[in-house]
C-alpha cells in the first residue's frame, strides 16, 4: 500500500486544525474542528500526566477489511427475503436501522451489476451514511449528496451515493482509490474529518458484521467511545471535555475509552503497558487492544486504541487531533498490545 503520513497542525488563534502537505504525491487534505469556544478552562489533574512524546502519525490508505455478504435470494415460507433476514439480524449489534442496512446492502447490490469494477461494499455506504445523518437519525439528507449529485445520480439515496463513490471508474477496493473517492464525496474545510469517520464507521461495521456477538463488549463500546473523539485536539493531561478540557492526551482517550465501558483502567500510558495482559507477539491485535510505544524495560511513553486491519484511533501529540493511523510501521518503537477486555 502507499504510505501517505497525515499530519495537522492545531492553530491556537484558529482553534482548529489545518492540513500540513501530505507526502508520497497523494491528494493533501484540511479540516476545521466544529467550533468548541469558549472552551472551558482546564482542570487541575489529581494523576501523572503523560510527557509529551510525539506518537505515531502516519496513515497507509486503506479501504476497510471485507464484510459479511447481504443475503440474496427469494423469500422464504415466513414471507422475509432474505435480505430482509440479514439487515434484521445486523441492525441491533451495528446501531443502524434495519431500513438503512437493507439501503446499503442495495446501493452495493446496484453498483455491482453497474460498475462491478468499482467493488463498492456496503459498509462505505454504512460509513457514509453515519458520518452524514447518524443514518437519517438526523436530518432529510441521510447519505450527505448534494444537490448537484442527486441530481446527476439519481436513485434511492444509497445507490446514487454509490454511483457518485464510483464515478470515473474508482477502484474502492483498493486503499487509494477509496480513500480519493471518499475524498471527492465529501470536498470543502471538513473533508478530511469526514473521510476519517468513514473509513472509522466502516471499518467498525466490517468487523462486527463478522462477529456481532461481540457488539455489547466492553472492547467495542470503549472503540465506539473513541470513534465518538475523532477531531479533539491533542490536550497534554487531557482528559476530555466532560473533565473540563478541549480534548484528550494518549492515555486520557484510552481510559476514558474503557471508562465508558465500565473497565478501569491507570492513568497513563506506561501504567497501562504494565497492568494490562499482553497480546502475544506473533498475533495482530483485535478490536479494542491498546497499543504501546517506547521501551518497555525503561518507559512506555504512548498509546493508542487498536481499530483493525492495522489502524488505530490515536491522540498522537500537541499540534495534531485526534485521528486514525497506522498502528505499526518500519521503524516506530511499538513495543507491543495489551487487553483491556
Amino acid at each position: 500500500m502507499t504510505t501517505k503520513p497525515s499530519t495537522w497542525a492545531r492553530g491556537a488563534a484558529l482553534r482548529g486544525l489545518v492540513a500540513l502537505p501530505l507526502v508520497a504525491g497523494l491528494v493533501a487534505a484540511g479540516w476545521l474542528l466544529a467550533d468548541r469556544s469558549p472552551e472551558p478552562a482546564p482542570v487541575p489533574l489529581p494523576v501523572a500526566r503523560d510527557a509529551v512524546a510525539s506518537g505515531p502519525s502516519v496513515l497507509e490508505v486503506s479501504a476497510p477489511v471485507k464484510a459479511q455478504e447481504p443475503g440474496q435470494g427469494a423469500s422464504g415460507q415466513g414471507g422475509k427475503s432474505p435480505l430482509q433476514e440479514w439487515a434484521e439480524q445486523l441492525a441491533g449489534p451495528l446501531d443502524i436501522p434495519a431500513d438503512a442496512l437493507i439501503g446499503y446492502a442495495n446501493g452495493e447490490l446496484a453498483l455491482r451489476s453497474e460498475q462491478p469494477s468499482c467493488h463498492l461494499s456496503w459498509v462505505t455506504l454504512a460509513g457514509v451514511g453515519s458520518a452524514a445523518s447518524n443514518h437519517g437519525r438526523g436530518g432529510a439528507n441521510p447519505m450527505g449528496l448534494t444537490a448537484a449529485q442527486a441530481k446527476k445520480y439519481g436513485g434511492e439515496a444509497p445507490i446514487a451515493a454509490g454511483r457518485a463513490l464510483c464515478a470515473g471508474g474508482t477502484d474502492l477496493g483498493a486503499g487509494a482509490g477509496w480513500w480519493k473517492a471518499i475524498a471527492a464525496y465529501h470536498p470543502g474545510g471538513e473533508s478530511e474529518l469526514f473521510r476519517q469517520r468513514v473509513l472509522g464507521m466502516a471499518q467498525l461495521y466490517a468487523t462486527l458484521s463478522l462477529d456481532p456477538a461481540s457488539a455489547a463488549s466492553p472492547r467495542v463500546k470503549a472503540t465506539r467511545f473513541a470513534l465518538g473523539q475523532l477531531g479533539l485536539p491533542y490536550v497534554w493531561g487531557g482528559n476530555g471535555p466532560d473533565a473540563g478540557a478541549a480534548g484528550f492526551d494518549c492515555s486520557g482517550l484510552t481510559k476514558a475509552s474503557y471508562d465508558s465501558a465500565g473497565v478501569a483502567l491507570p492513568r497513563t500510558a506506561d501504567s497501562q503497558f504494565r497492568a494490562l495482559p499482553p497480546v502475544p507477539a506473533a498475533q495482530e491485535p483485535r478490536l479494542g487492544d491498546l497499543v504501546f510505544y517506547g521501551n518497555p524495560a525503561t518507559r512506555i511513553h504512548h498509546v493508542g486504541l487498536y481499530l483493525g486491519n492495522g489502524l488505530m484511533i490515536n491522540a498522537p501529540t500537541e499540534g495534531q487531533a485526534i485521528q486514525i493511523h497506522t498502528y505499526h510501521s518500519k521503524g516506530d518503537d511499538y513495543a507491543g498490545a495489551g487487553r483491556p477486555a
